[in-house]
């Protein structure tokens, strides 16, 4: 059995050529939406919802995990990293599909910093209104650094009930959360941003997949300063940028073969 955790368009991609492949998968998914995604992809089973280390542990037994392709977003979660932390000890490998990373523009108004807490002081530092187009994580970081700061958080998140409710729960307005599913345009970035009169932008380098670019580029067409959150290098182990890679790399890893596929 192959476990996928999948939070990014091309962790659905995936899961289809494993399926496709022969091989057994389930799925750690990042929404319900992507739950359902998965399923309909092949995968045999998919999980929402944070695991701790003890159901996490039991599930890595109980489905008799054999490899683990990490397929989530570019920027670990507390998931990705108890999956790796657990496979280490238990022995599972672990292949981490990454994306292609954005090469900056040279332009004065664009802002590469590499950890959230160094992310928030320095879009602190360029505006009043802060627009995150980071989703819910690590929300809660940038709002504590901020508190008293006279500042207003603008975040755009996927429309699902329990994102949402995370971002009014910490405090957020209606006005300022924009539930919206991308892939956004240069435009729709563009109209967005002024809307919302943003004086400064956030996003995480999530490669052109993830529309890094057209956010740069929407923000600087109307001189808005950009927050670059870069990925840092540590810890990425055996890394793939394509499905052709993963499996490769499955075949390599994997000592029995026919026990990760399907009979």
């Amino acid at each position: 059995m192959i476990l996928v955790l999948s939070g990014t368009h091309e962790g659905r991609q995936i899961i289809a050529e494993l399926s496709h492949k022969g091989y057994k998968v389930i799925t750690l998914a990042a929404t319900e939406y992507g739950r359902e995604l998965a399923l309909q992809e092949g995968s045999l089973e998919a999980i929402t919802g944070e695991l701790g280390m003890k159901k996490l542990a039991g599930l890595l037994e109980h489905k008799a995990i054999n490899a683990v392709v990490d397929a989530s977003h570019p920027f670990p979660s507390k998931m990705s990293n108890l999956v790796e932390e657990l496979g280490a000890q238990w022995g599972i490998p672990r292949i981490r599909y990454l994306r292609e990373e954005t090469n900056l523009p040279a332009n004065s108004l664009i802002y590469p910093v590499y950890s959230w807490m160094e992310t928030a002081q320095k879009a602190a530092s360029l505006g009043k209104t802060i627009f995150l187009t980071t989703g819910s994580n690590n929300l809660e970081v940038f709002l504590g650094y901020l508190k008293g700061q006279n500042r207003r958080i603008v975040v755009r998140v996927l429309p699902e009930h329990k994102v949402v409710q995370k971002c009014q729960d910490l405090g957020l307005a209606p006005k300022d959360i924009v539930a919206m599913q991308g892939p956004f345009s240069k435009e729709m970035n563009r109209i967005t941003f002024k809307s919302y009169n943003a004086s400064v932008v956030v996003t995480k380098d999530s490669g052109k997949m993830g529309g890094t670019d057209t956010k740069i580029s929407a923000a600087l067409s109307v001189n808005i300063p950009v927050v670059v959150i870069k990925r840092s290098k540590v810890g990425e182990g055996n890394t793939a940028r394509t499905c052709s890679e993963i499996i490769e790399m499955l075949e390599a890893v994997l000592p029995n073969k026919n026990m990760a596929r399907k009979h």
